[in-house]
This record gives C-alpha cells, structure tokens and sequence, in this order.
C-alpha cells in the first residue's frame, strides 16, 4: 500500500486499528488518546510511565512496520528540514490553542459525541483543504 494508492479496505482496518487502540486505553486506563495531550504531559504530569509507553509504542510500531516493508509512503527528502521543523511547530501551536489535535479531538471527540470536538475537526479539516488547495498540491 502506498499513500498514493488509496484503497478502502487499507483505509478501513486503519481506522479500525486506530479506534481500537483509542478504545482500549479509554476502557483499560480510562485516558483519551488524544496524542497532544498525552505528549504534552510527559514533562507535567506524575503518571508519565503510561504516557511514554504509548508514545515510544506509536514510533516502534511505525519504524517497524516501514522496516519490515508492510507499507511504504512518500520520500520527505525532497523538503528542506526547515520547511519541516516550522510546520511540526505550527501543528504544535495549532493543537495548543484548539486544545487538542485531531485524535483527541476528530477520534476520540467525535466518538463520545462532543460538539467542541465536532467544531475543532470541521476546523481542521477545512484548514487542511484550504492549505492544499492554495498552495496547489491537491493533485
């Protein structure tokens, strides 16, 4: 599967995994997957243990998978690293003043049925269309 290659089913158990993995941490920790959030508290918070479980957990599994060549993606060396590093900042700021990003908000949110939730992911996804779209990278 390839970023490009867009297919259904890939789209339909990725959504899956994900719900899943967002389910069995609300119902086994009673904490929401919401990843800026649980980054966020690394640093704050005295139940760190969990919070960088999960974080390392999210990098091994993806390295693995790329590893083991179970999925490939676009090469990011085309883009300059300061390219890069300003929008990993501005995705930062972005999830600070919408108090969440788009697992806490369009995953996790949307499925208790919360209207911020609703809000903030309308929000973002229209911001991520019109990015694409100006900027011409839309295809």
């Amino acid at each position: 599967m390839t970023i490009v290659n867009f297919t259904p089913w890939s789209a339909l158990l990725g959504g899956l995994l994900i719900g899943a993995g967002a389910l069995l941490l609300l119902l086994g920790a009673g904490r929401i997957a919401g990843i800026s959030g649980i980054v966020a508290g690394i640093g704050a918070q005295r139940d760190k243990a969990w919070r960088v479980a999960f974080v390392a957990g999210l990098v091994l599994v993806t390295w693995l998978v790329f590893r083991l060549n179970w999925v490939s993606a676009p090469s990011l060396a085309e883009f300059s690293v300061v390219k890069l590093a300003i929008a990993g900042v501005l995705v930062g700021v972005g999830t600070r003043l919408g108090n969440g990003c788009t697992s806490g908000h369009g995953i996790c949110g949307m499925g208790r049925f919360s209207w911020r939730s609703l809000v903030a992911t309308l929000v973002f996804m229209a911001a991520g269309i019109a990015t694409v779209t100006l900027l011409g990278w839309g295809g």
